[in-house]
């Protein structure tokens, strides 16, 4: 078992995480406010952009992630340190994004 640092940016916060741990396990214990919702990678609620490091995270494609987004984006819920990370929280995917911005103009419509 290896114990990696990982770093939210722009939060001064930081944790330890196993790399058989997950990183939103962690910040549950620790008292970090990660956003989440399903705890398992459906709701993409928990997602953060990869700013330095890797991850873990197998699932993450098979729940939402598109492999290319998986390389620059993780879902906290699912993924395990492969190393030291820099994450910025509530930053979501193209994918998703796209989504956000179509579900606010449907709404917009209304």
């Amino acid at each position: 078992m290896t114990e990696y640092t990982v770093e939210f940016v722009g939060t001064g916060e930081t944790i330890t995480c196993s790399d058989k741990r997950t990183i939103l396990s962690r910040c549950i214990e620790e008292g970090i406010a990660q956003e989440y919702s399903c705890r398992v990678g459906m709701c993409l609620a928990c997602s953060a952009e990869i700013i330095e490091g890797e991850v873990e995270q197998q699932v993450a494609v098979a729940r939402g992630l598109t492999e290319e987004e998986a390389e620059h984006y993780t879902l906290t819920c699912m993924a395990r340190p492969a190393s030291d990370l820099k994450l910025d929280r509530g930053k979501y995917p193209p994918s998703i994004e796209g989504d956000v911005a179509d579900g606010d103009a449907a709404a917009a419509d209304d």
